[in-house]
């Protein structure tokens, strides 16, 4: 059983969670599920999804996955250097990282991403070149260097994830969730139409 951390802040994007978590969730004998946030409480989304998190603090276990959305919030965080040190001590012990949409320029600014293959919202993707540790890949749909996944715009949460799984727990499984759910997973990580619209 693996332990998924899913760190929430206010104004995340509801569909980089819980679009993710629909996969994941689903997987009940592989995964158990954590929200968690800087200080615990009620933590409300771009869409006013209210989500009870418990504090940071209270994270005990030692080896876990960790997933970190974006959303308009991200604007507000990448200069808090509270919760941004938060993030890198997490980061730090995970065994897999997972960011979906912006998530990756918070995680970028905690220099985990540095000299790292990665990609983010390409509607935002000026934000890079502020960031040029990290090799911003353009065109894909989600990038896996390493131990770390970071994804495009929202939906592409669902792909990345739906791949984390096939890498983690093998096509078939991955293949099966995409399927019940009447999802239609696109399998090719450089599959990115997005790119050459924005």
């Amino acid at each position: 059983m693996r332990h998924i951390i899913t760190i929430l802040f206010n104004n995340f994007e509801t569909l980089d969670v819980f679009g993710p978590v629909e996969i994941i969730g689903r997987l009940k004998k592989d995964f158990n599920l954590h929200f968690h946030s800087l200080e615990g409480g009620i933590i409300i989304s771009s869409q006013d999804v209210p989500v009870l998190t418990k504090p940071i603090s209270e994270i005990t276990a030692d080896n876990y996955i960790l997933i970190v959305p974006g959303g308009m919030g991200v604007r507000e965080l990448i200069n808090d250097n509270n919760f941004l040190d938060h993030l890198k001590a997490l980061s730090q012990n995970a065994e897999h990282i997972l960011t979906i949409c912006t998530g990756s320029i918070l995680l970028s600014k905690t220099g985990l991403l540095d000299g790292k293959r990665a990609t983010t919202n390409k509607r935002v993707f000026q934000w890079t070149a502020e960031l040029p540790e990290v090799d911003w890949v353009k065109r894909a749909r989600w990038v896996k260097d390493g131990n770390i996944y970071t994804s495009s715009g929202v939906s592409a949460g669902i792909d990345m994830t739906l791949g984390f799984i096939a890498d983690l727990l093998g096509y078939e499984v991955a293949k099966r969730q995409s399927t019940e759910i009447e999802y239609d997973w696109k399998e090719d990580a450089d599959w990115d139409p997005f790119s050459e619209i924005y």
